[in-house]
């Protein structure tokens, strides 16, 4: 984290500390309010609302002429249909259990639609749910629970039985589950590869069942590559079908029943794969990547963001057939001979030989939006910008708007520079910039190595004029540094600065310096090394390791202090930047849980966690509470931030809320 007045998820600005009636008076009119006078020592806390209302998604499967979409991070979590002829959201169904749903399947006949749930934990809850599709207006119902926390892929074979992929807990490796609903039971057909983390796909025939596995950065080192296993539905035993072409993948990502081939979706080797269904000996080799397979007549489409693409089997030809880039895609089917598929945003119809596309807003279809859960925050300029999936909502304090902006992916953090947004992007989209003058939407101004995905930590070095990043490596593991120079677009790249395990978890500069904070998953190696690095000349000053148990979930710099706080409630650190010396080591068990973030305002260095908005003393670093029960409805972490005037945003449940800390102004006062 960066001194600069707005920094790691940052958002607003309001009134300041001399002109509390207007504070007041952008108060949302229809808001819950809490608020005492300045000569108390409460915080003074308004609640602004919801921070990100939209529908958000994570499946779609087409049955008959609907469109059935799986939700992503509202709760509940929910199943609609988008009615193709009408293009209006006809049916609705919420779940009792989990947060996204990323697998959907339905039976032969049409009737029964299934849907998987992705969840915090195995809570006794069911996480596989049946919908039936004739009568619509009665609720999905949970019908079984896996021994796996998620479920990522559904597949209904020829005779009904379900089966499902999926995983969620790193040290456990995923089985093959299977449903049946005559019985009703829930079946572990075993662990075909102990060595994977993650089952992302699954198909079956009247014959055979598919079980495509991998990793994640989760499952650390040693962890399997990418397996495709054929199980025999009679004898249940496996076999390792995937060609050696594409071995070396990271994992089986899509698995979908062509015409007598299966279509293979692998991450990692730049191929896909389809396979002859009677003898899995014989396969073809696609050139590209490729998710979510489907066949009309001799032409196979399938998705590979930012496009959706086709391959002919006779002529070997690859075309693309989609070229907008139209964001994250969560399904893809035929409907008469179109290609059909659903974005973030839009149901969207695609003339395969026109090569033009035809889009159905869903909100403008009726979509049932919430509030969702929230990723990145950043403040200034009169503005509070919230990362939401899909989109950044931005709230403008002085007449108590709320805007989306489309922006492809999810900004988990942000930082605002002269009144202009800067985000890092995940997934693979780096460095985001939105300024409100132009009217524009946010677009990608800084591209990050290949692999390094997942952006998680922006700060602005004032002094050398750079947005500075921190990201990790999702599926290879270690991080990398990058700095972008808005006024030359001059970007600066470092792959593991840190070491090749070490995510950059933090990122914080003072005086022209960065400080990288690491993060080790992984049961051995350094995992909280803290490295001065000097972003012009792109190179390491020098390194400390502050022997702490856990990886840095933050950094702050105060003065000469650099603030960090450990994950797992491992507790608080305090390096002295001008003797390089820990001179502070406390217990941060009672105010956090695991993830956290800092943020300084007013002289003052603030934290937040899953629970609990906090103070560290600047003379003591005794921590004490502002904010007690804040329970922040976040995806990725909790964030907080200040404005120019020293007002910290954070969430409270899913409401974006503005704290006025004047216990610790009556404090500097004195």
């Amino acid at each position: 984290m960066s001194t600069f007045a707005i920094n790691r998820r940052q958002l607003l600005q309001t009134g300041g500390i001399g002109g509390l009636a207007v504070a007041l008076s952008a108060m949302s009119s229809g808001a819950a309010q809490a608020a005492r006078p300045l000569n108390t020592s409460a915080p003074l806390i308004t609640d602004l609302g919801p921070a990100v209302v939209q529908f958000s998604l994570m499946s779609s499967l087409l049955v008959g002429d609907t469109v059935y979409i799986g939700s992503r991070n509202l709760n509940p979590v929910r199943v609609i249909g988008f009615h193709l002829p009408t293009g209006k959201v006809t049916y609705r169904t919420d779940l009792g259990s989990g947060y996204s749903i990323q697998a959907l399947a339905a039976d032969s006949t049409g009737r029964y639609l299934y849907a998987g749930v992705l969840r915090d934990g195995i809570d006794g809850k069911p996480n596989l749910y049946r919908w039936d599709l004739s009568t619509p207006n009665a609720p999905a119902v949970g019908v079984g629970e896996t021994g796996d926390r998620d479920i990522r892929a559904l597949a209904v074979a020829p005779d009904g039985k379900v089966y499902v992929a999926g995983g969620g807990l790193t040290t456990n490796a995923p089985s093959l589950w299977e449903y049946d609903p005559v019985t009703n039971a829930m079946t572990s057909w075993g662990v075909p590869d102990p060595g994977a983390t993650i089952a992302q796909a699954v198909a079956a025939t009247d014959s055979h069942v598919y079980f495509g596995t991998g990793s994640t950065l989760g499952g650390g080192n040693g962890s399997s590559p990418a397996r495709l296993f054929a199980f025999d539905r009679t004898t249940k035993t496996s076999t390792n079908i995937l060609p050696a072409e594409v071995a070396t993948g990271v994992s089986v990502t899509s698995l979908s029943v062509l015409n007598g081939q299966l279509g293979v979706g692998i991450k990692g080797p730049g191929k896909s794969v389809l396979i002859n269904l009677a003898n899995h000996s014989q396969y073809t080799v696609i050139a590209k990547t490729g998710v979510m397979f489907r066949q009309l007549g001799n032409d196979v489409f399938f998705v590979k963001e930012p496009g959706v693409w086709s391959y002919n089997m006779v002529t070997k030809k690859i075309t693309q057939i989609l070229t907008e880039d139209v964001g994250a895609m969560w399904g893809l089917d035929v409907y008469g001979n179109k290609a059909l598929t659903v974005s973030s945003y839009d149901v969207i119809e695609i003339d395969p030989v026109a090569k033009t596309a035809v889009k159905h807003d869903l909100t403008e279809a009726g979509a049932p939006g919430g509030p969702q859960s929230c990723m990145g925050l950043a403040a200034g300029a009169g503005d509070v910008y919230v990362g939401g999936t899909g989109t950044i909502a931005r709230h403008q304090l002085a007449t108590n708007q709320v805007s989306y902006l489309r922006a492809t992916g999810e900004a988990k953090d942000a930082v605002v520079v002269g009144g202009i947004l800067y985000t890092g992007q995940y997934n693979s989209r780096g460095i985001y910039s939105y300024d409100p003058s132009t009217g524009e939407l946010p677009y990608q101004v800084a591209a990050l190595p290949a692999g390094q995905n997942r952006p998680l930590d922006v700060c602005w070095d004032a002094v050398n004029g750079l947005v500075i990043a921190g990201a990790q490596n999702d599926t290879g593991g270690g991080g990398c540094f990058a700095a972008y120079k808005p006024s030359t677009t001059q970007v600066i790249t470092k792959v593991n600065p840190i070491d090749a395990l070490q995510m950059v978890r933090a990122v914080a500069t003072k005086d022209g310096v960065a400080y990288l904070g690491g993060d080790n998953i992984y049961a051995a190696g350094p995992r909280s090394t803290v490295v001065a690095w000097d972003p012009v000349a792109n190179q390491e000053l020098w390194r400390l390791d502050p022997g702490q148990p856990q990886g840095i979930a933050a950094m702050a710099i105060h003065g000469k202090f650099l603030y960090g706080m450990s994950r797992k409630a491992a507790g608080l650190f305090v390096i002295d930047l001008d003797t390089r010396q820990v001179v502070h080591r406390g217990d941060l068990s009672s105010v956090c849980t695991d993830f956290g973030a800092l943020q300084v305002s007013r002289g003052i260095v603030y934290g937040v966690s899953d629970t609990t908005v906090f103070r560290i003393d600047p003379a003591t670093f005794a921590v004490s509470v502002v904010v007690a029960d804040i329970n922040g409805g976040w995806y990725s972490g909790p964030h907080i931030t200040a404005d120019e005037d020293g007002l910290l945003y954070t969430l409270r449940g899913p409401n974006l809320v503005r704290i006025d800390d004047q216990q610790a102004m009556q404090t500097m006062r004195r």
